[in-house]
């Protein structure tokens, strides 16, 4: 029997979205499926007026998520921003999901994307047959999003060229789109707004023009900085990735989720964690969704490979791949790790053998 592989977040959490909006009574702004303050307990977590259990879409400063939901109900868009892997997307998805009940209208930005994939095409067969017409015009869903008064999420911004980016200068300050082939304009609706995310710091990205910068609201998300913080996040995501892979979770998978964390936060900050030891850093982020897709590839090893068994041995070509994204200096980098940092930690005998066998 065929299933989808992932829904979208409306669909996935549509129980607890219908609890919080039975038990909804507050003002919403226009087009909002929930109040404000009823997004935000979708997000960070808590009860329903029912009392159906709201599980947690983000792990980390409530005051971020509370600033991102009051862009919203302005007219201002919101730019989530921070290096890979710190939830951009997922915070996205489940902002508009919650506020509109559709996550789906995404413009996914490239270095290819260009103003037609923005702003508008067109079916080159009607267009031939019957000249420019609203029949032949094909709306992309920043244009859906505009016309029905609904959220529009643009993923990776800066990586579609700054030409491109600044087509949608006209949309965030005037709120219309003007399409000359049909001598007209589209008038965004009352609900429209647009979630970009940006990374940061990575390779192949463009900076954002100063004026594009000015007509959008930036939240910054950071990496976790308490331990127990991350492991709690990688814990949680593992669990339901597990669930949805129909991979057993084996008793110690909170042992190596602490244990691969700790090797990643060591890297990512150039410090053991005592601050002992000065490291040098790897090239890659070593961000929290690198280490859940770490601990999943374990687990998957684990569950049709290793008798059930997660292990160093399991996690080892996993944590290689995630370290080591340069074969010469990120190599470098962990060989001096595991030499004057592992090799001392007995409980770490494990990581260190299956390590410096997968380099």
């Amino acid at each position: 029997m065929n299933a989808a592989i992932r829904l979208p977040a409306e669909q996935v959490y549509a129980a607890e979205l219908q609890a919080l909006a039975r038990g909804d009574d507050r003002q919403k702004p226009a087009g909002w499926s929930l109040s404000p303050k009823a997004v935000l307990t979708y997000l960070m977590g808590g009860k329903a007026s029912d009392g159906t259990v709201i599980s947690p879409k983000y792990v980390g400063r409530r005051q971020l998520m509370e600033t991102a939901v009051a862009t919203l109900a302005t007219d201002r868009a919101l730019l989530l921003l921070g290096v890979p892997g710190t939830a951009k997307s997922w915070v996205s998805e489940h902002l508009a999901g919650a506020i509109m009940g559709n996550s789906t209208l995404v413009v996914q930005c490239t270095a290819g994307t260009d103003e037609n994939q923005i702003r508008y095409g067109w079916n080159y067969a009607q267009l031939l047959a019957k000249g420019p017409s609203q029949e032949a015009l094909v709306p992309t869903p920043l244009y859906r999003a505009m016309q029905d008064g609904k959220l529009c999420r643009l993923e990776e911004l800066t990586r579609m060229g700054s030409d491109v980016q600044d087509t949608l200068i006209t949309v965030l300050s005037e709120k219309m789109m003007p399409v000359p082939e049909l001598n007209t304009s589209i008038y965004a609706q009352r609900g429209f707004n647009i979630i970009a995310t940006a990374n940061n710091r990575d390779k192949g990205v463009n900076e954002l023009s100063s004026a594009l910068k000015r007509r959008f609201n930036v939240v910054v998300l950071p990496l976790p900085d308490d331990m127990a913080e991350e492991v709690s996040i990688v814990s949680r995501r593992v669990g339901e990735m597990a669930g949805g892979l129909d991979l057993p979770v084996p008793k110690n998978v909170g042992e190596e989720i602490a244990r691969v964390l700790t090797i990643f936060r060591e890297l990512r900050s150039g410090a053991t964690a005592d601050g002992k030891v000065t490291l040098k850093t790897p090239s890659g982020s070593l961000s929290t969704a690198e280490a859940i897709a770490t601990m999943v590839s374990g687990l998957s090893q684990a569950a049709w490979f290793d008798d059930g068994k997660l292990h160093a041995e399991g996690l080892a070509p996993s944590l290689v791949g995630a370290i080591v994204k340069d074969p010469v200096q990120d190599k470098v980098v962990l060989e001096e790790y595991l030499e004057t940092v592992l090799k001392k930690r007995p409980d770490y005998a494990g990581y260190y053998a299956a390590l410096n066998a997968a380099i």
